[in-house]
């Protein structure tokens, strides 16, 4: 039985001896899809006494992060997505405070999140708010207090909302678990109800969590608190959670088209011509005869060979789901849905041109001034995966099409890896290798997590190749995980052309430590366009340091050579 993220939700808040309540607090707990992409989130805030818009800031960070988180897209991560919003609302209460109040503690708040997502617990925190979990028994603090002691009655806040521009906001995930009960509480309640206390009435909460919830800030006044008080109090009741033969009955909902022929009608497209076919999948080139130009498209349809796998089967329909969410003229569009599908198929727009590959087979000695240009509209296509947290992880020459207007478009998306969805968990396993070998960085060999700079490799490979015809370390095996055995060739050995400051941003590109590769693709390409002398070895390498097995094989032919000699002279002396 399928089972969605779902919890139980119990909230108090009072001014307690103060004359205004300057706490606030909200939750969010959306319906599918968001609940899917972006889960539950739950949020509390102090406005600091000090501060002439306190009040304001703590409402106004609550509303605007519930407001914002889910307005984020929906490929981005939750750490990614939280910590924009957070960064973004810091900024706007900081000026707001300077202009409103002409005060760096205009508008200041603490602030604590909880986002609960697929399985996972995400903590989100600033200032001297709290967040506890109770697990079988166990209360943990999870956040910390940023709170400086001055002296033994004296402290103030050293971290908040809106109290300078920049914020360090404090991050923690872990895997949450059906039953575990969080709270979030402003000081004016953890301040005077110690953690036992606290333990006690929270082993003790029943099917009321609102009632809990006021029992706590019962106690808090009882205790003295001579603050606002409140908390909140959420239980997991289930997670998200599918069965493998569910999920497949999930993935499986539209059956496999039929083999498709000329003239052959797939819901209102007319089949012109197959364009490609391989053991994965066919390509045809069809005409949209329910459009009013009945203009031309590309139908993508899965391989009859894959009908039981559901592993191929979810990354077919992944490949429409990221193309749907990308803009760019540097990658191929997805046709929007217009009527409902009978069959498992993707529409594409069609791109009238050739691939990469074939471009470089007929352009072997290409203008350095047309690859740069070629590998720059590349470099603008990943730039927007990556900035919505996507990673192609297949990037070749043969997924790379040049329309009749010379415009480069990456191609095929199946092997995508999205922040985002990577945090959801699903009964199916992908292969962690998704890409072609000679163009996949070392990384992945390792068993090591994708980034930009994997994308980079991938493209530096490629740049090297429009260059040179071949690849910069030859044929890669898949057992090719020692970072050693990449011995880099200087593009220059094939192709003379390539000017040495060019060679060095290429092999910066391709270096098999991620961390040695360019932070960002922009710096690749000035640095193709532009000589970059911080990256240019000015002073000769001895060979063992550029290619340590050309060193070891020439110190072999010598060692030969010198024995074959003294052969020779010895025969000579007889």
């Amino acid at each position: 039985m399928t089972h969605n993220l779902a919890i139980s939700l119990g909230q108090y808040s009072h001014q307690g001896v103060k004359d205004d309540n300057d706490d606030f607090y909200g939750a969010h707990i959306p319906q599918p899809p968001d609940l899917h992409y972006k889960g539950i989130a739950v949020a509390i805030a102090d406005g600091m006494s000090g501060s002439d818009g306190g009040k304001e800031a703590a409402q106004l960070s609550v509303r605007m992060f519930l407001d914002d988180y889910y307005g984020t897209p929906e490929s981005w991560s939750v750490k990614q997505s939280v910590q924009k919003v957070m960064t973004a609302l810091n900024r706007w209460l900081y000026q707001q405070g300077q202009q409103e109040y002409d005060s760096p503690k205009g508008m200041v708040t603490t602030f604590s999140a909880l986002v609960l997502k697929s399985r996972t617990a995400h903590i989100f925190h600033v200032g001297d708010s709290r967040i506890y979990r109770l697990r079988d028994g166990d209360l943990v603090q999870l956040t910390r207090d940023h709170r400086i002691h001055v002296s033994h009655d004296r402290e103030y806040l050293s971290r908040a909302l809106g109290i300078d521009i920049n914020v360090d906001i404090d991050y923690r995930s872990s895997p949450a678990q059906e039953g575990d009960l969080y709270l979030l509480s402003t000081d004016g309640v953890h301040d005077f109800v110690g953690e036992i206390e606290l333990k006690e009435t929270l082993l003790d909460v029943g099917d009321d969590l609102d009632s809990a919830a006021k029992a706590i800030g019962t106690a808090a006044a009882g205790n003295k608190s001579n603050d606002n008080i409140t908390c909140q109090l959420v239980r997991v009741d289930s997670l998200a959670d599918a069965s493998k033969r569910e999920y497949y009955e999930q993935l499986t909902r539209l059956p496999f088209p039929p083999e498709l022929q000329a003239g052959h009608i797939l819901d209102g497209y007319k089949i012109l011509r197959e364009l490609n076919a391989t053991s994965r999948s066919q390509i045809y080139l069809a005409e949209d005869t329910l459009a009013e130009d009945h203009r031309k498209v590309v139908i993508k349809t899965p391989s009859i060979n894959y009908e039981d796998d559901p592993t191929y089967i979810d990354l077919f329909l992944h490949e429409e789901w990221v193309a749907k969410r990308l803009e760019s003229p540097h990658l191929i569009r997805v046709c929007p849905r217009k009527r409902e599908r009978k069959f498992m198929y993707t529409v594409l727009e069609y791109i009238e041109g050739q691939s990469l590959r074939q471009w470089m087979e007929d352009n072997p000695r290409p203008d350095l001034q047309q690859v740069r240009a070629s590998v720059d509209q590349i470099a603008r296509g990943l730039r927007a995966m990556h900035r919505l947290e996507m990673i192609h992880q297949d990037l070749k020459p043969d997924n790379i099409l040049i329309d009749k207007n010379n415009t480069l478009k990456i191609i095929d998306f199946g092997s995508t890896k999205i922040a985002g969805i990577a945090e959801i968990k699903t009964p199916v396993e992908h292969a962690h290798i998704l890409g072609t070998a000679n163009y996949s960085a070392p990384e992945y060999f390792r068993r090591q997590a994708g980034t930009p700079q994997s994308d980079l490799f991938s493209l530096g490979v490629i740049a090297y190749e429009m260059l040179t015809g071949h690849l910069p370390y030859g044929k890669t095996s898949v057992h090719r995980a020692d970072k050693k055995q990449y011995v880099y060739t200087p593009a220059h050995h094939y192709n003379p052309a390539v000017p040495d400051w060019m060679d060095a941003a290429l092999e910066k590109a391709v270096h098999p430590y991620p961390q040695r590769r360019y932070e960002l693709l922009s710096e690749f390409i000035q640095d193709l366009t532009h000589p970059n002398q911080s990256i240019i070895n000015k002073e000769y390498q001895p060979l063992l340091k550029r290619n340590p097995a050309a060193f070891w094989k020439t110190i072999a032919l010598m060692e030969m050579a010198a024995l074959l000699g003294l052969a020779w002279w010895l025969i000579n002396q007889q």
